[in-house]
This record gives C-alpha cells, structure tokens and sequence, in this order.
C-alpha cells in the first residue's frame, strides 16, 4: 500500500505542477490544448500537486 501512494503521489505532484505551468503560459504545450494560459489551472494544479505531496508524506510515515 505504501509504494502505491508514493507513485500515485508522485503522479499527482508531476501532473499538478505541469497544469500549473501550462496554465501560467510557461509551457504551452500541446499547442491544442485547453489548459494553456488559463489562470484557474494554476490553482487547479497547486492543489493537485499538494494532494500528491499529502500522500508522498502518509506513505512515508506509515511504518
């Protein structure tokens, strides 16, 4: 149980970030997509990434 919520915490912080930066217009990558320079993905991707680093941290405190 432990290696699945560090991977999937990992995915979640790499995801949230990348929205995040897509929706600062810092990666506008790819050219067709929705998110790019549209400021609500930033926070959607902060708080994603931050539930990945909630899980990142359970998992590691679990023994």
């Amino acid at each position: 149980m432990k290696l699945v919520l560090q991977i999937l915490g990992g995915f979640l912080v790499f995801s949230g970030l990348f929205w995040s930066l897509q929706g600062a217009g810092i990666i506008m990558w790819p050219a067709e997509s929705f998110m790019l320079a549209q400021d609500q993905w930033i926070l959607y991707g902060l708080i994603t990434a931050a539930v990945g680093a909630l899980l990142i941290w359970l998992a590691r405190r679990r023994a």
